[in-house]
């Protein structure tokens, strides 16, 4: 009997090497799958992560897009806005030219009409019956008309802010290009 109760001994341990066995593998089996599932996760993470970063830097370029566009209109106002005082400039020249010409004018058309009437001849029209642009008052009323500049309207705050942003960023794009092209330094290894 010693002999049989050592074999259901032997049998026990071997039926509990299995259990414990079978118990590991199903355990084993189990963290298998959850990390082949986490292992999945982390990489469509990763794919997002990766779209993310594309499509920041799509609107990062955007951005800067817009931005440069509205320097480029900023740009283009600064020159109209030059352009409309050089205009100016010349037109207020040329009133003051046509005055001292309508000044000249008047005197001699007063002797010219004099010498005429003791000759008995008509006098000769005044320049604003021969033609109605020819008046001092028609100048003056022009002169109110172009010198009167219109309002630029008011940049939205948004706008406003990317675009400093945007020019401090180029700021210091242009000192980080000076900085690399007088100091090249080899980054440390990782």
């Amino acid at each position: 009997m010693v002999g049989a109760a050592a074999t259901v001994v032997q049998m026990m341990e071997v039926y509990m090497s299995v259990a414990l066995q079978r118990n590991k593998t199903l355990q084993m089996e189990k963290i298998k799958t959850r990390l082949k599932a986490e292992f999945e996760a982390l990489e469509s993470e990763e794919r997002h992560l990766k779209e993310y970063k594309q499509e920041m830097d799509l609107l990062l370029q955007e951005k800067m897009a817009h931005v440069e566009e509205l320097r480029l209109i900023h740009a283009d106002i600064n020159v109209m806005e030059n352009t409309i005082k050089q205009s100016e400039n010349d037109l207020n020249k040329l009133l003051e030219s046509t005055r001292r010409l309508h000044d000249e004018y008047k005197p001699l058309k007063e002797h010219v009409d004099a010498l005429r009437m003791t000759l008995g001849l008509q006098r000769l029209p005044d320049l604003c019956e021969e033609e109605e642009k020819l008046s001092l008052d028609y100048f003056e009323k022009q002169k109110a008309e172009w010198q009167t500049e219109p309002q630029e309207p008011p940049i939205p705050e948004s706008l406003a802010a990317a675009a400093a942003a945007a020019q401090q960023l180029q700021v210091a794009r242009k000192q980080d290009t000076r900085q690399t092209a007088t100091f090249r330094q080899q980054p440390p290894p990782m």
